[in-house]
């Protein structure tokens, strides 16, 4: 038989009646209904589940299968029963329903459900290094592996759980991709749990998802570095703590380009040694160079780190020389490398040019009500 709705089954002593479920031990004037009928084919991942149960209440309903856990919720006195989310597309689900009272008895029905032509999947979970601590500015930044038609109900599936409550939005950066951030920073040492129950979703034109996903972030110690160019030094505290003030270089500001960003940026990256080259230049071109640094710390798209700078030593803490970076000394910039973490804020002042909210992780530049514009659920 197939379709979603499924007859009613009568248990009596030695026989079922239907073939919405399967007896599974006989018998009493108890009637159940599962939907799916049992045998049914090609079932939506989408579709609820059902039980319905007269005579007696449900003392138990569970659902198993290889795919996604399936959850649900009693109703009528425990009459009733619906599945509360969705299911993983082309996989074997089993309904198992046991009635309460003096004869309990147990009815089963077993399903698929439809495999699509296409699945929609997770590719990547930024933060996800194994053991890191990041920041409290972190934004949680999911890649799809196709671009998503119903933003709106992929985005539903979508729960970030902190120890430490806090409100978020996400905001969809593209028909593939989706940013999580906070209205105000995390709080500090504290796990955050991120969960996509995906499996089963429709995302739009036929495409479902494929399965669920989840990710643990660990929220380091509140580190914000706070420089003014114009000043040539930046301040870096831990929980609110003075750790150390750096003297710095910034760009020398002659164009826009070697112009240091202001605004809040957070650090993206690290990398030792990186060889920065000129954007858009090659050799023999006005304004071209090719420079290996260590102890470099990113905190934008447009080439801007912190790193060690042992020619600029006697400009930093007094004036602006660099194509854009903060030059800092090679014990300074070992130091903050070691230190710093991916996602810590690093606000800069006393430039006429503001970083883009979308050169790099520049999204605290934007209000938290103008970030959540972006969400499909606004």
């Amino acid at each position: 038989m197939t379709g979603g709705t499924g007859a009613m089954v009568l248990l009596v002593t030695g026989c079922s009646i239907g073939s919405a479920g399967k007896l599974a031990s006989g018998g009493s004037d108890t009637a159940v209904t599962i939907t799916p009928a049992n045998g049914t084919a090609q079932v939506k991942p989408d579709g609820t589940i059902e039980v319905k149960a007269s005579g007696a209440k449900l003392r138990a309903v569970t659902v198993q299968g290889q795919g996604a856990t399936v959850t649900g919720k009693y109703g009528d006195g425990r009459k009733t029963w619906r599945s509360t989310r969705t299911m993983t597309p082309g996989t074997s689900y089993t309904v198992t329903a046991q009635t309460d009272g003096g004869k309990s008895r147990t009815v089963t029905s077993s399903f698929t459900t439809l495999k699509p032509s296409q699945t929609l999947s997770i590719t990547d979970i930024t933060p996800n290094i194994t053991g890191e601590k990041v920041g409290v500015g972190m934004p949680i930044i999911v890649r799809f592996d196709h671009p998503v038609t119903d933003k709106a109900a992929v985005e539903r599936a979508l729960r970030v759980t902190p120890d430490k409550p806090v409100e978020g939005a996400w905001r969809w950066v593209g028909n593939d991709q989706v940013i999580y951030r906070t209205k105000t920073y995390w709080q500090p040492h504290q796990t955050v749990r991120f969960q996509a129950n995906l499996a089963g979703v429709n995302a739009g034109n036929g495409v479902y998802g494929a399965k669920d996903a989840k990710a643990t972030l660990a929220i380091g110690a509140a580190q914000i570095t706070t420089g003014d160019i114009g000043g040539h030094h930046m301040t870096v505290t831990r929980d609110g703590k003075k750790l150390r003030t750096i003297p710095f270089s910034a760009g020398n500001g002659q164009t826009r380009e070697f112009t240091t960003t202001s605004g809040v940026h957070l650090l993206m990256e690290k990398g030792n040694p990186v060889t920065m080259t000129s954007p858009g230049r090659k050799e023999g071109d006005p304004g071209y160079y090719k420079q290996v640094v260590n102890y470099a710390v990113r905190f934008s798209n447009s080439g801007e780190y912190v790193h060690s700078a042992p020619w600029s030593v006697g400009s930093q803490g007094s004036a602006n020389v660099s194509h854009g970076c903060l030059n800092v000394s090679p014990a300074n910039a070992k130091w903050y490398y070691d230190t710093m973490q991916r996602g810590d804020v690093i606000k800069l002042t006393g430039t006429n040019r503001e970083v883009e909210h979308d050169n790099g992780w520049g999204f605290w530049q934007l209000s938290f009500d103008k970030w959540r514009e972006g969400s499909a659920l606004r």
